[in-house]
């Protein structure tokens, strides 16, 4: 390759870069006048606009859709007195549950039962929760420097299939316990 043939290559070159200058400018001319258009009353238009969509659909997912989603809330007291249990049963569902029942058994490190409570009901609502006077269970006179073991067991009918949950949890190092127990979610 001759001189001439290298000069006549970098002066082709430098056209096309030349070229591809003028391209990038007129694509930045473009882009400047885009962004003059955004103004910020349209950002926050717009981000509002997306939140109401975004919410409509977790609304209608959270009442249309059929789910079952029962959970078991368990606070755990101990005092002088003996032992308390509290339950909360919480039907976060988008349906009704039927033929509830809850057992709430406390056993010693040997599996011997100390005290028992039951709860039964036709029916828990969707998104409702139950608890009360009917869901504690009192152990007194038990030593409160053992350790014991909660026992919760679950059964309930959700659109025609019935559901059985059975969790333990050991108690006894503190004086008080919370936790809770999902039931896993059931569609459709």
């Amino acid at each position: 390759m001759g001189l001439m043939d290298k000069i006549r290559t970098a002066s082709e070159e430098f056209e096309e870069t030349d070229a591809a200058t003028e391209k990038a400018h007129e694509i930045l001319q473009i882009v400047g006048e885009r962004v003059e258009k955004v103004r910020p009353s349209r950002v926050i238009f717009a981000s509002v606009a997306v939140l109401l969509i975004l919410s409509g659909i977790m609304i209608i997912g959270t009442w249309l859709v059929p789910y079952d989603r029962t959970s078991v809330d368990v606070v755990y007291l101990q005092g002088p007195v003996g032992h308390v249990v509290l339950v909360e049963l919480d039907n976060k569902g988008s349906r009704s549950i039927t033929d509830v029942s809850l057992e709430i058994r406390f056993l010693d490190d040997d599996s011997n039962e100390i005290a028992r409570s039951s709860y039964e009901t036709d029916e828990i609502a969707a998104h409702t929760s139950i608890a009360g006077d009917d869901l504690e269970l009192v152990a007194p006179g038990a030593s409160v420097w053992e350790n014991y073991t909660i026992e919760i067991l679950l059964e309930y009918t959700y659109r025609s299939e019935t559901y059985s949950e059975r969790w333990t949890y050991n108690v006894g190092d503190w004086t008080m316990e919370m936790f809770t127990y999902a039931a896993p979610m059931h569609f459709l």
